[in-house]
């Protein structure tokens, strides 16, 4: 694959279906395990779970060469962690907790160098450049660039079609967690009206041109998304997995 250019981003542009894994458990040592299983791409969740820019690092190395593509979904509206971490050499953002089209902007543009954007330029002593080994990244670096915005909450669909028209937003996900709390449905992500509401986005994101992503660990509802024409589907998390592993396997022997 050509570095100077984003798999993952032209796939999900392509309308590929793209199958994905969340990584929570902060540490390169198990991404790196995780990044061996196949995935399309991987989500390193720096919202949920204690990531630091140095964990970031350390899973960003661990992933390279797997074949996936490391997404990193920033804190919400964190401008300067969004930058530490293109700098560091993440390509594609996961943007989370969306509410309008000045926010999506204001994220797009600080994904971008100049004229496009306002990214600010420290490529000479980034890893994202090769610490300075890569001389096109400086011309490269917006065509790699993939903004995922994350679309959670009823104020977010209220404006999602403003926000799908922002320049520089390349896919939309749709938080059913979240959506769901926000709809009076907490710790009820697949209720009737909360899918009802997220599949009637899903069609707007699509009707504006753009992919749409998904987070669930129920397999079968994973892949009713991906036979809806959703493209880019997380279909579980380094932590769930390995606690259900483990719990089946300490099941499997009787009580002492």
């Amino acid at each position: 694959m050509d570095d100077h250019e984003n798999a993952f981003k032209q796939a999900i542009k392509a309308r590929r279906p793209q199958v994905g894994l969340w990584l929570a458990l902060a540490s390169g040592y198990t991404a790196e395990l995780c990044g061996g299983c196949g995935y399309d791409w991987y989500v390193i969740d720096c919202e949920h779970s204690p990531n630091t820019i140095t964990t970031v690092v350390a899973q960003l190395q661990a992933l390279k060469g797997c074949g996936g593509e490391p997404v990193v979904r920033i804190p919400v509206d964190d401008l300067g962690f969004l930058k530490q971490v293109t700098d560091a050499g993440c390509r594609t953002v996961l943007a989370p907790m969306v509410e309008s089209a000045d926010q999506a902007r204001a994220l797009a543009e600080a994904m971008c160098y100049p004229p496009q954007g306002r990214r600010g330029v420290g490529s000479s002593l980034a890893r994202g450049s090769g610490f300075g080994a890569d001389k096109t990244y400086l011309k490269t670096a917006n065509e790699r660039a993939c903004l995922l915005v994350q679309v959670e909450t009823v104020k977010g669909l209220e404006a999602l079609e403003e926000i799908c028209a922002v320049d520089g937003v390349d896919g939309v996900f749709i938080g059913t967690a979240d959506l769901a709390a926000d709809m009076g449905y907490l710790g009820q992500p697949v209720a009737t009206p909360v899918q009802e509401a997220m599949l009637a986005a899903a069609k707007t994101i699509a009707d504006a041109g753009l992919p749409v992503g998904a987070l669930t660990s129920d397999t079968a509802l994973a892949q009713s998304y991906l036979d809806a024409g959703l493209v880019f589907v997380a279909v579980g998390n380094d932590v769930s997995v390995l606690r259900a592993g483990l719990v089946s396997l300490r099941q499997s022997f009787a009580p002492s």
